[in-house]
């Protein structure tokens, strides 16, 4: 029993203690279970989110500290927010998790065998472009020179499962693209939009932030992609580092225009951080702030583009912060629904998670691996040439995870389809 004190919310102090009234939503009628990818693995109750929202209660009434064994609970979650889509209640799940991790975080309290010195290092380099452009530009010969294929029959790697498992995640790196500051609109003028270009995705997928800029101009934006821009933050919100994603925060509003009139990301795990700032900020520029932050798929969906036609099977997968932290579903299969030829073909368990979660395939790979191997047998299932998805980190993962299946698959962005349909220079 943790003694209840002034200044004190049972076991967590009072920055940025998770909601009461968000743990008091919870009536623990158990829908959410089946969505839950690590229950739906697992099998164990304090491993669903009716099982974690148990604990973090009884962590704010008193009943239990913040212990290593809550901890680990709270390490083995995706952060996918599938159970905010089931809760009939409105659980605010995403932000009572972050929260947790936030007071856990602070405190040091570790999870017993978890990866936090992992963690450390992967969240002082993967949110820092001028510390991991280097290191790609390293691994990009790397790949070329034939050191990789060396590495690979040897088996050099094979006693550092972490590393192993890094490196067979990593993308072909491809040749740097530049987006120039200002990509001007074409025909009728929309506005002016604003591009998030990411931390590892200007390095590792630069067509889609080139596509994406290519599309909106279409549309009729002048799109601005300011050099200045760095990490949103994403990475350290989901994992509870909440002091310095504020600053990362402050940081990343200030380099853009006040005179935008959207600012558009392709990367759903940054466009659902974003769409946060205001809850996590406060006060009243990061609130207007948010309220211009849009996925790309919202953006072109309301535009007049026309596509040529491409006569593929595609199937989609639902990245996870699109689909449940944002709610865009719709919105993506409509746009590829709009080209010609094009057949979509619907993917079984689409928004289940792909096992990506940010930096958690790198922390957690068994639980990851698992949930890998099970989307690539969905993915085989639908019998698509190309499956496409939302979110870089879902490319990489599933990427892997069909070459390890021995799937002819090519796995893209939805914003490279649809610039191979424009049919424009």
């Amino acid at each position: 029993m943790t003694e209840a004190r002034p200044g004190r919310l049972g076991a967590f102090d009072l920055v940025d203690p998770p909601s009461m009234d968000g743990l008091r939503a919870c009536v623990h009628c158990g829908i959410c279970l089946p969505q839950c990818p690590t229950f739906r693995v697992l099998g164990e109750e304090m491993d669903s989110p009716r099982g974690r929202i148990y604990l973090m209660r009884a962590a704010a009434e008193g009943r239990v500290g913040l212990t290593p064994t809550l901890a680990r609970h709270m390490d083995l979650c995706l952060g996918c927010r599938a159970c905010e889509s089931a809760c009939p209640s409105g659980v605010p799940f995403g932000r009572l998790l972050e929260a947790t991790r936030g007071q856990l975080e602070r405190r040091g309290i570790r999870g017993a065998g978890s990866e936090h010195g992992s963690l450390d290092v992967l969240l002082s380099l993967f949110p820092h472009p001028g510390r991991v452009g280097p290191l790609l530009r390293a691994l990009r010969l790397y790949q070329r020179s034939g050191i990789r294929r060396g590495v690979r029959m040897l088996g050099v790697l094979a006693p550092f499962r972490k590393l192993a498992s890094m490196e067979a995640l990593l993308p072909e790196v491809p040749d740097a693209v530049e987006l120039p500051p200002v990509t001007p609109a074409r025909g009728r003028r929309r506005g002016r939009a604003g591009l998030l270009v990411g931390c590892v995705q200007r390095f590792l997928y630069p067509d889609v932030n080139r596509d994406s800029a290519r599309l909106l101009a279409a549309a009729g934006y002048d799109v601005v992609a300011p050099a200045a821009q760095e990490c949103c933050g994403a990475l350290h919100l989901h994992a509870g580092r909440l002091a310095e994603f504020r600053e990362m925060a402050r940081r990343f509003m200030a380099v853009w225009e006040r005179e935008l009139d959207v600012i558009v990301v392709n990367a759903a795990g940054c466009g659902s951080a974003l769409k946060e700032y205001g809850h996590w900020l406060g006060g009243e520029d990061a609130a207007a702030f948010a309220a211009k932050v849009r996925d790309v798929s919202e953006v072109l969906t309301e535009s007049d583009l026309t596509f040529r036609t491409l006569p593929e099977t595609v199937t989609y997968h639902d990245a996870c912060h699109l689909a449940h932290g944002q709610r865009l579903r719709a919105e993506p299969r409509a746009l590829l629904r709009r080209i010609p030829g094009l057949e979509l073909v619907e993917l079984r368990d689409s928004e289940l998670c792909c096992g990506s979660a940010g930096v958690y395939n790198l922390l957690e790979p068994e639980m990851a691996d698992e949930l890998g191997r099970r989307k690539a047998d969905c993915i085989r299932e639908t019998g698509a040439r190309i499956v496409t998805a939302g979110n870089p980190g879902c490319l990489m993962q599933i990427a892997r995870h069909c070459r390890a299946a021995g799937l002819d698959v090519e796995v893209t962005h939805p914003v490279s389809l649809l610039a191979r349909a424009l049919g424009e220079p």
